[in-house]
């Protein structure tokens, strides 16, 4: 479904890679730092369809 519906204008579908790890402190960090990174930038990640963040 999503590689059919997916279009450029699209915004992509964020998985955690690994949820059982976010309990950890540096896991949630760099899940937050990509997370922000994926809201200011956007227009690049437009289209992307699924993205995994740590």
């Amino acid at each position: 479904m999503m590689q059919e519906e997916n279009e450029r204008t699209s915004f992509p579908i964020i998985t955690i890679g690994a949820p059982d790890r976010v309990n950890e402190y540096d896991c949630r960090e760099r899940c937050v730092e990509k997370l922000v990174e994926i809201a200011i930038d956007i227009q690049d990640y437009m289209g992307a369809g699924r993205l995994f963040i740590p």
